[in-house]
Formats: structure tokens, C-alpha cells, sequence
């Protein structure tokens, strides 16, 4: 990690494959954005969406995972924005991401409809009033349903998707119930669903979802996964996934 004249940190992740510049003290992607660029499946020549895409992370995943997919990052924060296409040509992904700086509630004014294959999204997911907001703003925006919730996602999503068009997002386990009501209700049927535990002793943090838009019912839940072996030290899964780019499938998904 290298601090910067602007009090950033220049990261590298993926044993160097991509570097990414991160403020010190404001919005900072997590291991929920890394388990999900991981779950994302693509066939080749997808064109993606990524609503809310923070300072890029999951574009600059997925771009190497597939190297034929086109990719569009939308986000809220201006801010947070220009640091995303600070980090598209930090990677000299210019040819393969644009960053725009918009509100995904106000999609139909930014984007063409049915023009994505596919949407990926890592929305905020603490309701206003449950718990302490953080007193940094980019922090509180991401986290909180501030600026946009899950039903707002979804919302645009639908409006972006192709006819069969695939979701992948990340959600609180203890959410389940509410995500699935919220992608039925969006005509977006959920297909395959992984659950993510700290360990073998703890409950379900995360759910990570695919679904597809259109779809019929049909839903494959696969083997759970645990990000600890025990404490401190990483499962062999979750080592798996932090490791380089050849432990990662490329344009394999059809």
C-alpha cells in the first residue's frame, strides 16, 4: 500500500494484476465487492452495467475475467466517479469501461433501454434508521439507502436489461426473503444463490443472487462458502479468490 500526495492509497490487488487508487479515509471497497466480481458469470461480447460502481473495483475485476465484455460503471458520487476513471486508465481500460456520473433512479434520462446484457450492482443495504450512519459522507452513501436501495437497483436494471438479461448482486443474509420478493416483483426471477459465512460456527452473512430477467422458476443453490478457516487465517476458497488471474475462468460461461 502507497500513500499519495492526496492522502490516497495506491492498492494492488490480484498479486499486482490490477493496482487501484482508494481515499484514506472515505469510501473503500470491502470483501462483499471481491466475492461478488468473483460470482459474476459473462458469455463473450457481454455488454455490463455496473450501478454503483464505486471507485471501479468490480469493472476492473471483471474486465480481466473477460476479456471480450464492454463495460459501463454508473455512480452517484461525483467524487467517487472521477477516482473510478482515474482507475480505468490507471489499468489502461479506457477501451473498455466508461464511467458515468448519474443517479441510477433517473436512468431513463441517462441510458437507452434494453441496451445491457447484464447488471451488476453491490447496493446500499443498512436502512436509514437501523444503526449509526457514518459521519463520512461517501462512506454513509454507500452503505446507507441515502441516495438509493435495492428496489431502486432494481428498478433500473430492469429498464437496462435485454430480454433474458442476467443480475448478480450481493445482499445481506438476513435481507434474503425481502431480495427475492423484490426480484420477482421486478420480473427478474432469481436462478442461482450462494451463501457466504464467516466461518463454520457463524450464521449466513451474505447471499450472493443471479438472476434473470423473464425467467421461469427455477433455482440452483450452490455449496456454501466460508471466508475463514478459523481466525485470521483465510479458507482455501477464499484464498482462491484473492489469488491471480489464473485461478479465474476467461469468456468460459457460453
Amino acid at each position: 500500500m502507497i500513500r499519495t500526495m492526496e492522502e490516497e492509497t495506491l492498492d494492488e490487488i490480484l498479486h499486482g494484476a490490477l493496482r487501484i487508487f482508494q481515499k484514506k479515509k472515505g469510501y473503500r471497497f470491502s470483501i462483499d465487492s471481491i466475492l461478488l466480481a468473483h460470482f459474476v458469470s459473462l458469455k463473450k461480447r457481454t455488454r455490463l452495467m455496473d450501478i454503483g460502481c464505486g471507485s471501479g473495483i468490480i469493472l476492473l475485476i471483471l474486465t480481466k475475467r473477460f476479456p471480450t465484455t464492454q463495460c459501463v460503471g454508473l455512480e452517484i458520487q461525483e467524487r467517487l466517479a472521477v477516482m473510478a476513471r482515474k482507475n480505468v486508465q490507471l489499468n489502461q481500460l479506457e477501451n473498455r469501461i466508461d464511467i458515468v456520473w448519474g443517479d441510477a433512479r433517473n436512468v431513463r434520462t441517462i441510458f437507452q433501454e434494453r441496451t445491457f446484457d447484464a447488471v451488476v450492482f453491490n447496493p446500499p443495504y443498512r436502512k436509514l434508521h437501523s444503526g449509526r450512519i457514518n459521519p463520512l459522507e461517501e462512506r454513509a452513501i454507500a452503505r446507507h439507502e441515502i441516495q438509493g436501495s435495492l428496489k431502486d437497483f432494481l428498478n433500473a436494471a430492469k429498464y437496462l436489461l435485454k430480454p433474458a438479461g442476467t443480475v448478480f448482486t450481493i445482499y445481506p443474509a438476513k435481507r434474503l426473503v425481502e431480495l427475492v420478493y423484490l426480484f420477482r416483483l421486478h420480473g427478474i426471477e432469481p436462478k442461482k444463490m450462494k451463501l457466504i459465512f464467516s466461518d463454520v460456527s457463524s450464521g449466513a452473512e451474505f447471499v450472493l443472487v443471479e438472476g434473470r430477467k423473464g425467467s421461469k422458476e427455477e433455482l440452483k443453490v450452490e455449496p456454501p462458502m466460508f471466508i475463514y478457516d478459523r481466525p485470521g487465517k483465510y479458507s482455501e476458497k477464499m484464498s482462491g479468490v484473492f489469488s491471480d488471474l489464473s485461478g479465474f475462468p476467461i469468456d468460459d460461461a457460453g
